[in-house]
């Protein structure tokens, strides 16, 4: 854990599974979640640059609440920056799978319409939702659900739409420089005006290439904040102007202050159930695209 502060111990709210093995499909990562209690669960949910699909393991014991107000019932998929959400249930239990953004576009083939949003996966997937939702609660552990996902995963991969390599190379240059990347050279290197490369990557991911950028360096400084870092030395380290600019990013994306964020109970289970990034793109990428 990153703080020895007992509130934020996520051994006393959650049984974490994680996978045995690394996963086939690069750009995924899988995390079991069992609440220990029966008490009321109520966790503010923290932005993260990954699409991010909840499946409820229980009786629709789960609720996700989205910036709207909407309340959504049973399994999610969050996309990119979704802010503003709060999950509720009792006797939780979830499977929880990261998507980088480049495997989650073949996944479910509507990129630009999860931009910050939340739908249901039976929107997503229909009739497919409801036979892998079954599977899942059917199998006798956490490694045989990890494997059944997994295999469901792949299956939509290899047949969905493919994210252009110019796109899965820009990503991977955000995620390589945590977002302290402009779009401009970015665009003249995979050889796209600004204009393409900025309508193309927002209809791919859901974000436009600045934001996303703005929410990898975010993701980044908001786990240095739940380290124990004060956020004048995360804003000095991660690249932003000053404190103020820190401040104003993390009000964007989460409507708090860094230090509500660095007190995020959600964050504290990212070192037991989260041993890598999701986001990194499962795609292999030339050094340049052109």
């Amino acid at each position: 854990m990153r703080t020895a502060r007992p509130a934020r111990d996520a051994a006393q709210i959650w049984d974490i599974a994680v996978p045995a093995r690394p996963g086939r499909l690069p750009g995924v990562s899988m995390a079991g979640f069992r609440a220990r209690t029966t008490d009321p669960v109520d966790l503010g949910v923290i932005p993260y640059p990954a699409v991010t699909v909840v499946v409820d393991l229980g009786d629709r014991s789960l609720a996700v609440d989205d910036r709207g107000g909407r309340r959504h019932h049973g399994s999610i998929v969050a996309g990119l920056a979704a802010s503003g959400l709060r999950g509720y249930g009792r006797a939780v239990e979830c499977l929880q799978i990261r998507l980088s953004p480049v495997v989650a576009h073949a996944v479910f083939g509507a990129s630009s319409e999860l931009g910050a949003t939340v739908v249901t996966l039976d929107d997503l997937w229909g009739r497919d939702a409801a036979r892998a939702q079954e599977q899942l609660r059917a199998a006798g552990s956490w490694q045989d659900r990890f494997a059944l996902a997994e295999t469901a995963l792949a299956r939509r991969h290899r047949t969905g739409w493919a994210v252009d390599p110019e796109i899965a190379f820009v990503w991977r240059q955000m995620v390589t420089h945590l977002g302290g990347v402009r779009v401009e050279p970015l665009a003249a290197e995979v050889g796209w005006s600004r204009k393409r490369l900025w309508s193309r990557f927002r209809s791919q991911t859901g974000l436009t290439p600045k934001r996303a950028a703005r929410l990898i360096r975010f993701d980044h400084a908001a786990h240095r904040l739940a380290a124990g870092h004060s956020a004048a030395q995360v804003a000095a380290e991660i690249g932003y102007a000053d404190q103020s600019h820190l401040h104003r990013d993390v009000r964007a994306f989460t409507g708090a202050t860094p230090s509500a964020v660095s007190a995020a109970p959600w964050l504290a289970v990212d070192d037991v159930a989260w041993a890598a990034p999701a986001y990194l793109s499962g795609t292999p990428l030339r050094a340049t695209v052109r």
